[in-house]
């Protein structure tokens, strides 16, 4: 029987609050309807949650340091719909301005020792109700009204209302681990939340886990459902797996005492050097929801949500990201096996032995859709695939897979900060879902991420595994030159003008055509001497800048680059630059070699060269004239030497007494162009006539730089 239960409708059929709608249909009214009734039945849900806190202490203060206290989230999740909708354009009136404003970002709580001391002058509990309510008539309003379309997609204004539904179902579980963390004399138990009866209390009892074989093979992540999904769901990422074991079943508290009586907290090589730095921190010694000392097992208690109950074996442990790991660390000494976490592709694989999804369970196959408890229940409860249990289902499973997007991922523009912060490599991917898991996070394309030192529902199981994911990078570059320059070399043209890099390495492979070996001089982020490389059979790419060497290197090693380009004040867009775009082959970008260097001040090796290329770089050296002077060195007699600049002479680069040109001497001007005609005239002999070649750097949504650089070619005269 469910935990939660509506009251049967006038239709007669009764109602599921758990189950996530189809985005497809025959009947637009039906699906408008399905949508209104999930709406009504998430809002309601959420309410009955909150029903569990007993005392108003358990209402204003903080469960733990790092998040608000729980009334931030009863009201943040309502006013998460209104703040949405108004952005999206189907409401142009606030309820409250300042509830909006003062529940409408949460705390990421972005290290365990970054302790938030603020005071907030919260609303009381009745004025948060009313709002609710108020809420609540305005969602069901826009729903009966919004213009609808089949299938709903990421630009159909119900997009926005399964976005509002999705996100407070995500709330309902976290807000129900912050109870869980209260003390236990604020919470209360309820009928419609009650907790599982079965439960071995004796250790002896609890099952004996294995480990099962796995065959290996190709798995596509990425989802294909009709279904709403988060944006970090879509895209696609083929994984080769090799085979490997995955234990049987999570593991229980059982299994996970044995780590602790052996010293597990006590001994640092079983933990990382960020997990050794929380369990000083916290100052644990047993998992967070084992209540009483360890040494006497037979007095320990487990904190359930709104309760404590003698020690449940049987139940899977929960613990956080760095806790698991330091089990499987332990766990491979102790066997002599190759124990550690599962990544997200071996979870798959695992998940996809179990038959159906959410939307079409009936009954669902495990402790998952609230459909059993409102807790943990037996980790042999629920058999799932061959040798299996709780795949799907009882607590979340930690994976060792940092979150980041798959290939061609793209950001919602209606919540365009709900994955990327999490990009950083320091959020692990959690699976399976728990007990309160509905909705979007009870499908098997869910893909939710966590700091590692966070408590979530959720537990794990071990593989024996030889696999080893791709080391993650913070995945969207936030500097700002660095994303101004990657957007420069790789981003969209704007009003008509080429892409600067490649219409100039396009020119010269037309001026260079029997190829040979380039330098790329002051080539930033590496986007010209990718384009070189499909002509020339060596390429070095130079800069000062190793920010730049470094993106420039990650575009070949990673394949491309995430990054950050301002749209208006602090908001920001996301975008991606693809190597695959290029079509470069192999063999091209292993002729390509990037590399920090000084143009004044060259290492001996850089030499030889049928050709240099040195775009804007003159007007931004200290010493211009050195670098001319002694660049001739450097390339084949009969080889060219391929100069750009706009002559934007600052001394914030070039002390004015260096200046090649732009100032008057004897009375007459002296430009830049007439300069190098002079100085170059005893190496080299110019090429053509000068060239205009027009670029556009774009800083905002709005202010775009236009430039026009004069290219200049000149040839090495024979020595």
């Amino acid at each position: 029987m469910r935990p939660f239960d509506l009251s049967e409708p006038a239709s007669g059929r009764l109602p599921d609050p758990t189950r996530t709608v189809l985005l497809d249909g025959t009947s637009v009214e039906a699906k408008r309807a399905e949508i209104l009734e999930y709406f009504c039945q998430t809002f309601d849900l959420y309410d009955s949650l909150y029903d569990c806190i007993a005392d108003d202490r358990g209402w204003f203060t903080k469960a733990i340091a790092l998040r608000h206290p729980l009334v931030f989230y009863y009201g943040h999740t309502a006013a998460f719909f209104i703040n949405k909708l108004l952005a999206d354009g189907q409401i142009n009136q606030r309820i409250d301005a300042r509830i909006e404003a003062q529940v409408a970002i949460g705390v990421d709580e972005m290290s365990w020792d970054d302790l938030d001391e603020g005071h907030y002058d919260w609303p009381s509990i009745a004025t948060l109700r009313d709002y609710r309510a108020r809420v609540r008539e305005r969602v069901i309003e826009t729903i009966s009204l919004m213009p609808l379309t089949l299938p709903i997609t990421w630009d159909s204004p119900a997009w926005v209302i399964l976005m509002g539904i999705e996100h407070e179902r995500i709330h309902l579980e976290t807000s129900s681990v912050l109870i869980r963390q209260l003390p236990v004399d604020w919470v209360r138990p309820q009928p419609h939340w009650p907790h599982c009866q079965e439960a071995r209390r004796e250790r002896r009892a609890a099952p004996v886990n294995r480990l099962v074989r796995v065959s290996g093979g190709e798995i596509v992540l990425g989802k294909r459902d009709q279904t709403y999904g988060w944006d970090n769901e879509y895209g696609q990422q083929r994984v080769s797996l090799e085979a490997f074991a995955a234990s049987s079943m999570l593991v229980s508290n059982s299994e996970y005492y044995d780590f602790v009586v052996a010293g597990g907290y006590a001994e640092p090589k079983w933990w990382s050097a960020e997990g050794w730095a929380w369990r000083c921190f916290a100052r644990a010694d047993q998992p967070t929801f084992w209540v009483g000392r360890s040494e006497d097992p037979e007095q320990l208690r487990l904190r359930l949500m709104t309760c404590e109950v003698p020690m449940a074996w049987d139940w899977p442990a929960d613990v956080n990201a760095l806790e698991a790991a330091a089990f499987c660390r332990w766990k491979a000494a102790e066997t002599g096996r190759s124990i550690q976490l599962p990544c997200e592709a071996e979870w798959a694989m695992l998940r996809a032995a179990v038959p159906g999804d959410q939307p079409d369970w009936n009954p669902a196959p495990g402790n998952i859709n609230l459909e059993h408890a409102a807790s943990a229940c037996p980790v042999d409860r629920f058999p799932q695939g061959a040798g299996f249990y709780d795949i799907v289902g009882n607590v979340w499973q930690w994976t060792s897979t940092p979150i980041s997007g798959y290939e061609g991922f793209r950001v919602h523009p209606r919540y365009d900060d709900f994955s990327t912060p999490t990009f950083d490599g320091k959020h692990d991917l959690i699976k399976g879902g728990s007990w309160i898991s509905t909705g979007n996070e009870a499908l098997a394309s869910g893909r939710y991420a966590f700091r590692r030192h966070f408590f979530q529902h959720a537990g794990f199981r071990y593989v024996d595994s030889s696999y080893k994911g791709p080391p993650l990078e913070n995945p969207y570059e936030t500097d700002e030159q660095v994303c101004q320059y990657l957007d420069f070399h790789y981003g969209q043209t704007y009003f008509g003008v080429p892409n600067f890099s490649n219409a100039l390495a396009r020119r010269s492979i037309e001026l260079c055509p029997d190829g040979g070996r380039a330098l790329d001089l002051g080539c930033a982020v590496g986007r010209a001497s990718l384009e070189l490389a499909r002509h020339f059979s060596h390429v070095d790419g130079v800069d000062f800048s190793a920010r730049f060497i470094d993106a420039a290197g990650q575009m070949i090693s990673q394949g491309g680059y995430r990054y950050t380009v301002p749209l208006e004040g602090d908001l920001v867009e996301y975008c991606e630059a693809s190597l695959a775009s290029l079509g470069l082959e192999a063999e091209q970008l292993a002729r390509i070699h990037f590399s920090q260097g000084d143009a004044q001040n060259l290492l001996p090796k850089y030499k030889d060269y049928d050709l240099v290329l040195a775009a804007n770089l003159i007007d931004r050296l200290q010493q211009p004239l050195r670098f001319l002077n002694e660049i001739g060195a450097r390339i084949k007699p009969g080889g060219l030497l391929v100069l750009t600049s706009p002559y934007t002479w600052l001394e914030a680069f070039t002390p004015r007494a260096n200046w090649l040109g732009g100032y008057r001497e004897n009375g007459e001007s002296r430009t830049t162009y007439r300069a190098l005609q002079l100085v170059l005239a005893d190496q080299f002999e110019e090429v053509g006539s000068p060239e205009d070649f027009p670029f556009v750097i774009r800083e905002t949504a709005r202010k775009h730089q236009h430039t026009v650089a004069q290219m200049t070619v000149w040839r090495r005269r024979p020595l």
